[in-house]
């Protein structure tokens, strides 16, 4: 399945819904491009929903790192949202965990980028605990 963007914004903070697969080709290159454009049009705050995404290759994960990076650069930020089990698998096994903010909620990552709002975040230990526990 290709991979689609459909772009919202909340409280100033610009959503990407992705769905599809994040893979080498033209789905990666879509993901940059379309952040380029949420870039060059000012926006510094971006979520990435990733709740449709069904598998992300090595190539996707480099789209990744590459996304969070330009942002940064341009003076940005950007956050993962609804990373499903196997792709949170995937980061906390490539050490992107310490990279990227990952959130559950909506509401808590928009949240995320007003300081003194009150937000729940993704705790990655208790991920992998109750992995070992399994």
């Amino acid at each position: 399945m290709p991979l689609s963007i459909r772009e919202r914004e909340k409280e100033g903070v610009q959503i990407l819904d992705l769905k599809g697969r994040l893979t080498v080709g033209e789905e990666v290159a879509l993901l940059r491009e379309k952040l380029r454009t949420v870039t060059d049009a000012g926006h510094k705050r971006v979520i990435l929903n990733m709740k449709e995404i069904d598998y992300v290759d090595s190539t996707g994960l480099g789209s990744l790192v590459i996304c969070f990076t330009s942002l940064q650069k341009a003076g940005g930020t950007l956050k993962l949202l609804n990373v499903s089990r196997r792709n949170i698998e995937l980061l906390v096994l490539t050490k992107l965990t310490t990279v990227f903010e990952l959130f559950n909620d909506e509401q808590d990552a928009v949240n995320s980028f007003f300081p003194g709002r009150q937000i729940s975040r993704f705790d990655i230990l208790n991920f992998v605990q109750s992995q070992s526990e399994s």
